[in-house]
C-alpha cells in the first residue's frame, strides 16, 4: 500500500511539472480541456499540448485532484510546508481541474498583494479555468477582485504622476515632464487592453454556456468600474451586440446586458444635455427672474430666433440638440431591431421581453423630456414626423399660436428657418442639414406593429406572446399620462 502511494506522489508530481512545462513551452496557451481516456494506453506523459490547445487525460485527473488538494489544504493548515513556487505550481494544477476551490483562489490573492504572482498572470489563468468551465462563480469573483488591485496600482501611478509633474513644471524642467505624460499615455493604453480582453473573455464565456449569467454580470461590472461615462465605449458594445443577440434570439442575459447598455447611454446623454440648457438658461441676459430649472424660459426663445444668442448660448443650445438626436437614434434602432428579429425568428418570448423593456424606456424619457419641450428654444424641433398616426394637434387653426406635438413633446410654434425666415447664425444652417426625420414609437404605432404581426402569424407562440405585449401596452402604457 506504501508503495503504491509513493507511485501515485510520483505519477503526480511528474504531472504537475509537465503543466508547468506546458506553459512554458507555450505561452499562448487559450484553451483547456479533459481528454476522454479512462487508462493508461502508452508510457507517456498524460498532458497534451497541440498548437495552443492543453489537454489532460482523464485517467490521471482521480489521481491528480486528490493529490493538489490535500496538498494545499495541509499547507492551509501549516502542517505542510510549501515554497512559493511550488505554490504557484499546485495552485494553476488545482484551478484548472476545478475552479471553484476557493482556498486555492485565496492563496493566489496572498502571492499577489505580496509581490510574487503578477495580476495579470491571475487574470490568464482565470480565462483558461473559464474555457473549461465557463459559469465558475469563483472564477468571476477572483477575476474582479484582481481587476480592482490592478485599477488601484493605475490610479496610485496615475496620481503619483500628477503630482511630479506639478512640481517639475514649477521647476521648469520640460523633458520630465514629457517623460510623465508618455508614462500616464501607456498606462491608459494599458487599461484599454485590458478593458478589450475582458469583453472577449465574457464574450468567449457567453457562448461556451446559453444564458451565462455570470458572464453577463461580469461584463456589466467591468463597465461600471473600467469604462464609466465612456460613450464611446458604451457605443461601440452596442453596436458589436447586434450580432450576438441576432444569434442568440433565447438568450435573456444578452438581451439584459443590451437593456443595461441603452440605460447607460440615456443616463449620459440625458445628463449631459441637462447642464447645457441650464447654462443657457442662467448666462442669458434674457432670463429675468428665478432660473426654471432645465426649462428653457420664452423670453430665451424669442432672443434664439432673433439670432441674439452668444456663441457660448448656441454652443450648450446645440450640445442639447445634439444629445436629444442620438437618444432618439438609440430608441429607433433599438425598436427596428426588435421588430426585425421578432419577425424573422417568430416564438420567442425573450424578444418581446426586450420590445417591452425598450419601449417602457423610451416612454419614461419622453415623459421626463416633455418640460424642455414646452419651448425648444426658437431652434427647428429634433425629428417630427407628421404622418404619426399618435401626434394629435391643438390649436385654434392659426400657424403662430398652434402647438404641435413632436414626438410626443409639445412645441409652441415660432417663426423658424424652415418657415422661410432667414438666418445669419451658421449654428442654425448646420441644425437644418440634420438627417431625415426618424420616425418615433408611439401607442398608436405599437398597436399597428402588434396588428401586422397577428394578421401573418402562423405560429401560436407567437400569437400568445404578440397578444400579451398587446395587453401590456393597453394596462400599462396607456394608463400612464
Amino acid at each position: 500500500m506504501a508503495e503504491l502511494e509513493e507511485e501515485v506522489d510520483v505519477l503526480v508530481q511528474r504531472v504537475v511539472k509537465d503543466i508547468n512545462n506546458a506553459f512554458k513551452r507555450n505561452p499562448n496557451i487559450d484553451e483547456i480541456g479533459v481528454i476522454p481516456c479512462p487508462e493508461a494506453r502508452y508510457n507517456r506523459s498524460p498532458i497534451v499540448l497541440v498548437e495552443n490547445k492543453l489537454g489532460v487525460e482523464s485517467w490521471c485527473v482521480k489521481f491528480l485532484l486528490p493529490y493538489v488538494h490535500n496538498k494545499l489544504l495541509l499547507y492551509r493548515q501549516r502542517k505542510h510546508w510549501l515554497d512559493r513556487e511550488a505554490l504557484v505550481d499546485i495552485t494553476c494544477t488545482l484551478l484548472l481541474l476545478n475552479p471553484d476551490f476557493t482556498t486555492a483562489w485565496n492563496v493566489r490573492k496572498e502571492l499577489v498583494q505580496c509581490g510574487v504572482l503578477h495580476p495579470e498572470k491571475d487574470l490568464y489563468l482565470g480565462m483558461l479555468a473559464l474555457t473549461k468551465f465557463p459559469k465558475s462563480p469563483e472564477t468571476w469573483i477572483h477575476r474582479r477582485w484582481v481587476l480592482q488591485q490592478m485599477l488601484h496600482q493605475f490610479f496610485a501611478v496615475g496620481e503619483s504622476s500628477k503630482q511630479q509633474q506639478q512640481q517639475q513644471q514649477q521647476q521648469q524642467n520640460g523633458e520630465a515632464a514629457q517623460a510623465d505624460g508618455e508614462r500616464s499615455h501607456q498606462l491608459s493604453d494599458h487599461l484599454a487592453r485590458t478593458l478589450h480582453q475582458e469583453m472577449k473573455v465574457c464574450s468567449d464565456a457567453a457562448c461556451r454556456y446559453p444564458s451565462n449569467y455570470n458572464a453577463w454580470s461580469h461584463r456589466i461590472w467591468v463597465l461600471q468600474h473600467m469604462a464609466k461615462g465612456n460613450v464611446k465605449v458604451f457605443h461601440d458594445e452596442l453596436s458589436s451586440m447586434r450580432l450576438w443577440v441576432s444569434m442568440h434570439v433565447s438568450d435573456h442575459s444578452g438581451f439584459h446586458y443590451r437593456q443595461f447598455l441603452l440605460n447607460e447611454l440615456i443616463t449620459v446623454l440625458s445628463h449631459a444635455a441637462a447642464p447645457a440648457v441650464t447654462a443657457v438658461t442662467s448666462s442669458s441676459p434674457f432670463c429675468s427672474g428665478p432660473v426654471p430649472g432645465t426649462v428653457v424660459p420664452h423670453s430665451l426663445s424669442h432672443a434664439h430666433a432673433n439670432g441674439e444668442l452668444s456663441g457660448a448660448d448656441t454652443a450648450a443650445e446645440d450640445e442639447r440638440q445634439h444629445s436629444c438626436t442620438t437618444v432618439l437614434q438609440l430608441f429607433h434602432q433599438e425598436m427596428e431591431l426588435c421588430s426585425d428579429l421578432i419577425q424573422s425568428f417568430p416564438g420567442h418570448e425573450t424578444l418581446w421581453s426586450h420590445r417591452r423593456h425598450v419601449f417602457y424606456l423610451w416612454h419614461q424619457w419622453r415623459r421626463e423630456q416633455q418640460p424642455h419641450g414646452s419651448s425648444n428654444g426658437g431652434s427647428r424641433p429634433i425629428h417630427r414626423n407628421d404622418s404619426d398616426p399618435g401626434r394629435p394637434e391643438v390649436g385654434d387653426g392659426s400657424r403662430a399660436g398652434r402647438t404641435e406635438s413632436v414626438n410626443g413633446q409639445n412645441h409652441t410654434g415660432e417663426p423658424m428657418e424652415v418657415d422661410g425666415v432667414s438666418s445669419s447664425d451658421p449654428h442654425d444652417s448646420k441644425r437644418l442639414k440634420r438627417g431625415a426625420p426618424l420616425p418615433s414609437a408611439t401607442l398608436p404605432s405599437e398597436h399597428g406593429f402588434v396588428g401586422g404581426v397577428l394578421r401573418g402569424c402562423c405560429d401560436p407562440e407567437q400569437r400568445r406572446f404578440a397578444l400579451a405585449y398587446k395587453k401590456w401596452l393597453d394596462t400599462v402604457i396607456a394608463q400612464q399620462p
